[in-house]
């Protein structure tokens, strides 16, 4: 079946049968691949091993990047959308788990973990619109080194939860105060900061099963860099390796790397004297060159096997099988010999199965 897309008128006629891959709207897909794209019926259509695959819930472009030595593509870049954050709680305390995130930041239940609410251990995922915080147990807990935004439509509610907060949370890290800008800074109850905002917007692409959650979305993940960290390198691994957009504000003081239509993952340079530690918590992100970019890593030597997972790939097939991988030295591709810009864990995911039909945990609608 064709899909239609917007009224933008599109290219005459593209047609391509073969190839081993393709990028339908900025959708790596494996081939055999058929592209079709008409301005008179302005229709397309992106299909691998007998699968359409909707390229207008991807919203991006249609700019290869096989071809290319960066991997950059024009648009939003290789990172279709930074998915989950990962960080450890303590072992034991679900209850100070569950108050913080579901009854007071109003995430939403994932059903695929409810199994672990009902036995009071193991991992819970929180919901925020498409996004969500994945948060295993482990002795002891996690404090990311920068900072989490959520989006709401409003906070007023999440204020007044805040203003009377469950007694559970007494005798943690648990705080908050207001912004003058108008949202709130909130501390959960192992030292993780989030910024609330008001006047958000959902990513329409997707969503997490389960109900809706109150967060719309997590529009920005902050992530502190040593003062003596190198800012350039960081920005010439994602938009070199990784094939992502990448904007350079304040003299090279803050990176900011494109992740999908309207998500960022922001690396800010802390003054000097503030320690940053990177513990082995991770983010995960879904890309279109999903190949590409792990033959660039490979290349690099980058690929990073985590022995605290099941799922581990090492090579491309065995990342192709399981839609996944993991890299964790953030190198500069500029510079050899020097030591990595920045340590911190990524798992690289696929929307699509080797056969072309949706990864099972993608949150993409079909």
């Amino acid at each position: 079946a064709m899909l239609r897309t917007r009224t933008r008128r599109l290219p005459l006629v593209l047609f391509v049968i073969g190839s081993s891959s393709l990028l339908c709207q900025g959708f790596i897909v494996p081939g055999p691949v058929t592209l079709l794209a008409s301005s008179s019926s302005a229709r397309a259509s992106c299909t691998s091993f007998g699968r359409t695959i909707p390229a207008k819930t991807l919203r991006m472009t249609a700019t290869s990047t096989e071809a290319g030595s960066s991997g950059t593509q024009e648009g939003f870049g290789n990172i279709l959308i930074l998915d989950h954050v990962n960080i450890n709680h303590e072992k034991g305390r679900h209850d100070v788990l569950k108050a913080f995130y579901y009854d007071v930041l109003g995430c939403a239940v994932d059903p695929r973990k409810i199994e672990n609410i009902e036995k009071g251990r193991k991992t819970l995922w929180a919901n925020a619109g498409i996004n969500q915080l994945h948060l295993p147990e482990e002795d002891s807990a996690q404090v990311l080194a920068g900072k989490m935004i959520l989006e709401y439509s409003s906070i007023e509610n999440v204020a007044k939860r805040l203003a009377s907060p469950p007694a559970v949370l007494q005798g943690t890290k648990f705080a908050w105060k207001a912004r003058s800008d108008g949202g709130l800074d909130v501390t959960c109850p192992w030292g993780n900061t989030f910024e609330l905002r008001p006047n958000g917007v959902r990513d329409e692409r997707g969503v997490q099963p389960g109900e809706e959650s109150e967060p719309l979305g997590m529009p920005e993940v902050h992530i502190d860099v040593p003062h003596d960290g190198s800012m350039g390198g960081i920005a010439r691994f994602y938009r070199d390796l990784v094939g992502a957009h990448v904007h350079e504000e304040g003299d090279g003081e803050v990176v900011r790397v494109k992740c999908g239509p309207r998500q960022e993952l922001v690396f800010t340079r802390r003054e000097e004297g503030h320690a940053v530690r990177h513990s082995d918590y991770h983010i995960s992100m879904y890309v279109s060159d999903f190949s590409g970019m792990f033959r660039r890593m490979e290349q690099r030597g980058l690929i990073f096997v985590n022995p605290r997972f099941k799922r581990r790939a090492r090579t491309l097939p065995e990342a192709q099988a399981q839609c996944m991988f993991r890299v964790r030295d953030l190198i500069d591709p500029g510079s050899a010999e020097a030591p990595p810009s920045l340590v911190l864990e990524h798992e690289i995911r696929s929307p699509v199965n080797v056969d072309g039909t949706p990864y099972k945990s993608c949150p993409f609608r079909t």
